[in-house]
This record gives structure tokens, sequence and C-alpha cells, in this order.
């Protein structure tokens, strides 16, 4: 059998011997030999744990369970929107929503320049009445204009 003595072991022991001397090396051969089953058996017992640990999680039917909490970012954040990402249908409801939107504003643009044009229209027609003689008056919106040389 081999013990592993290589001629480092030899020399290690050569020195320790000098250094100790006959009578402390038993004592000695007997500490290192309780600290190395000490640390074999804390070693295998820490393997063991671990292997308990790892086949309960394995033989479980319940879902894994997650180390940290779930994420829950502020609604509406774009945190939020990367790790829950929406619905194509939830897309779909919001796009149509945006689109309604924009139609309604676009609606209430034209209704309030629709009737800005009127009431233009009718401020222009109650000077030209007034003026009486056929003469056209400048209004504050009327962009201005060099006479002719």
């Amino acid at each position: 059998m081999n013990f592993g003595f290589s001629g480092e072991m030899i020399f290690l022991f050569f020195l320790a011997l000098i250094l100790f001397g006959p009578k402390k090396m038993p004592e000695i051969g007997r500490q290192v030999a309780r600290f190395l089953n000490e640390f074999r058996r804390a070693s295998n017992e820490f393997r063991s744990q671990i292997e308990t640990e790892i086949n309960s999680l394995d033989s479980s039917n319940n879902p894994r369970q997650q180390i940290l909490p779930p994420l829950h970012a502020p609604l509406g954040s774009l945190a939020n929107r990367i790790f829950n990402p929406p619905s194509p249908e939830q897309l779909e409801a919001a796009e149509d929503a945006a689109a309604e939107d924009a139609a309604v504003k676009a609606a209430a643009a034209e209704s309030v320049a629709i009737k800005n044009a009127a009431v233009h229209v009718h401020v222009d027609a109650k000077a030209n009445a007034n003026a009486g003689d056929g003469s056209v008056h400048a209004h504050a919106d009327d962009p201005k204009v060099a006479p002719d040389a």
C-alpha cells in the first residue's frame, strides 16, 4: 500500500523530529489525527445537509420557492413595464384608447377652429356693415401689409 510518503514528507517528518523531539512526536501525531477526523466529520455533515436540502427541493411537488421576494415596481414605471409586460389584449385596448383620445382631441380642435372662423367672419361682416361705405377695416388678427409705392 502506498501511504503517500514522498521525499518531502520524509524530510518534514525528520524536521519535526528534530524540532519537537521524540517524546513530543506521538502527542503531536494524535492532535493532528484528531483535527483531521473533526475536519472530515464536519465536511461529511455539511455534504449530507446540502444533499438532503437538494433532495427535499427536488422531491416536493410544490412549485419552486423563490429565494427573493417578487419585485413590485411602482405602477406605470419603466421597471414595472419591463418586469411585468402587459398582455396583447391590454396593449390593443391601450392603443384603441389612445386612438379614440386622439380623435376626440382632433374633433375638439376642429370645432374650436370652426367657431373661431365663424366669429371672425361675423366680426368682419359687422365692421363692414357699420362702415357703410364699403371700405374694409383692418383688424388686430389681420396681417400687416406694406402699402404699394
